[in-house]
């Protein structure tokens, strides 16, 4: 528009009726401006209105909804209030209620003591009454038989306690029979079966060797000239050598097996070799004690390969082979070793315990008897602080110590240790016993037995495996005969040792004698 006007005053000039239109278009303009202006500032205000009135509206629901929440938050607390209320009344009423009821059990109470008061005081008086009746009872009673009533509760105390004595020796004796038939069919059952499947031979040895020569021409060579070489051997070895009017035999003996072993092969060798002098016998003695060092290595790795214990020191396994030339009367050490080892291993199986530790335990149990000094220790304790020595388990160590009861035993391996040992040792044929100890172990066993009162006469039979007691009837009751019989069995059983077991037998009899004239 505005170039429109500018076009037109150039065209038209500067005349007056440029300007005249130049001043009607201005108004024009300006009215046309005014109208829109003012068509724009009602739109503007409706709009305003309109947003206005929106936000009233907004406004106001805003807060009918706010005025609404708090309506139902005021009602929510004023019926919890209402409910507080009723409860509190009724805990009000509950307590009213149990108020009176406390108050009538009161009075209850209240009554009931009083009568019980009253019947305290009515038993008092009777108590009184009966004390009266009893202490009048007791003179009268003193008075007829004579006795004061300490005396007859005494009486009656021992009368009831013999009679108690006699009933509970009856029952203890009925309990241990029992308690022995099952125990010795269990036992029995597991022993038997062990020996069952262990068989070993039966090896006697004595205190000399025999050496056996093809001709009695060779014993003048031993003897030597002046008897040196006979001299030079014994000094070598450590053993006697008897040359003597045997035929084709030469006696060798000494109590130490391996030094035998050693005079035995040396001089095996040398009558094979024939060159017989001082000098040679040395060397061929010193030569020999080396090999037969090395058997004993050998014997005793061969032992443990047959047996399966594995783990030993190497020290231990050279004392296991020395067994081989020691023996326990007459019954050879590593042979009665294998037996007891095999007889742990089946037993263990049997109580379900471990049968490698087992038979590791019974292997070494007789360790002490082949140390390389003499110490004064019993074996079996030397065994066992031998085993210590050499890093063997405790179980082990205590088995060994305590198969002679001279340590406490600490697990199930050292009772069974025992008892394989006392299979082993006991069997007919295992061992040779001096006789010397032997009537000496039965004297013993008389002698203890005759030590009690009211015993007459002892016999020990069986080989000592039995002892007969006569006990006079004038002395010893029967009761007191089972007494007495278990008595002298507990005190063998502490007191003694012994293999097996011993059956004391107690004979109690009458004997009415009279003599016709």
């Amino acid at each position: 528009m505005e170039i429109l006007i500018y076009v037109a005053i150039a065209f038209f000039g500067g005349s007056g009726l440029s300007y005249v239109l130049w001043d009607k278009a201005i108004k024009s303009k300006k009215q046309k401006i005014l109208r829109e202006a003012e068509a724009e500032g009602e739109v503007i205000k409706k709009d305003k209105i309109l947003q206005a009135k929106e936000k009233f509206l907004q406004m106001k629901s805003d807060h009918e909804k706010y005025i609404n929440e708090k309506t139902i938050k005021i009602t929510s607390l004023d019926n919890k209030l209402n409910q507080r209320e009723a409860a509190f009344i009724q805990r009000t009423n509950e307590f009213q209620r149990r108020a009176k009821e406390v108050e009538t059990s009161q009075r209850e109470v209240d009554l009931i003591r009083e009568n019980l008061n009253n019947q305290l005081v009515v038993i008092e008086q009777k108590e009184e009454e009966l004390t009266r009746m009893h202490r009048k009872q007791v003179e009268q009673l003193e008075t007829i038989s004579g006795l004061s009533a300490e005396e007859a509760k005494a009486q009656l105390v021992e009368s009831l306690k013999a009679e108690a004595k006699t009933e509970a020796m009856s029952y203890i004796n009925e309990i241990m029979e029992e308690a022995k038939l099952s125990a010795n069919k269990e036992a029995k059952k597991v022993v038997v079966k062990t020996i069952q499947r262990v068989a070993t031979e039966t090896a006697i040895e004595n205190a000399v060797t025999v050496f056996h020569i093809e001709s009695d021409e060779i014993k003048g060579r031993i003897i030597g000239r002046e008897g040196r070489n006979i001299r030079a051997l014994e000094a070598a070895t450590g053993i006697e050598i008897i040359v003597d009017d045997t035929p084709e035999a030469i006696v060798l003996s000494g109590f130490d097996p391996v030094r035998r072993e050693v005079a035995r092969l040396a001089l095996h060798q040398l009558v094979t070799d024939g060159r017989i002098h001082p000098a040679r016998i040395e060397e061929v003695v010193e030569k020999v004690r080396k090999q037969v060092e090395e058997e004993i290595i050998e014997t005793g790795k061969r032992t443990t390969i047959d047996l399966g214990v594995h783990g030993l020191h190497p020290e231990l396994i050279r004392l296991i082979g020395k067994m081989k030339y020691r023996s326990s009367y007459g019954q050879n050490l590593l042979q009665h070793s294998r037996e007891v080892a095999n007889l742990c291993a089946i037993m263990a199986s049997e109580l379900g315990l471990n049968p490698k530790w087992a038979k590791r335990a019974g292997l070494l149990h007789d360790i002490g008897k082949v140390p390389d000094d003499e110490p004064e220790l019993p074996h079996a304790v030397l065994g066992m602080k031998m085993a210590e020595r050499f890093k063997e388990k405790p179980e082990i160590c205590n088995a060994i110590g305590a198969h002679h009861d001279e340590v406490e035993m600490q697990s199930m391996l050292a009772p069974i240790v025992q008892v394989c040992d006392a299979i082993s040792g006991a069997r007919p044929g295992a061992r040779r016993e001096v006789v010397e100890s032997y009537i000496k172990r039965l004297k013993t066993l008389e002698n203890l037995a005759l030590s009690y009162p009211g015993v007459l006469k002892t016999y020990a039979i069986q080989a000592g495996r039995e002892l007969r007691v006569i006990v006079g009837s004038d002395k010893i009751t029967d009761s007191e005969s089972e007494q007495l019989s278990y008595d002298i069995a507990k005190r063998i059983q502490d007191e003694m040792t012994y293999p097996g077991q011993i059956k004391i037998t107690v004979i109690r009899e009458l004997r009415a004698v009279n003599y016709a004239k």
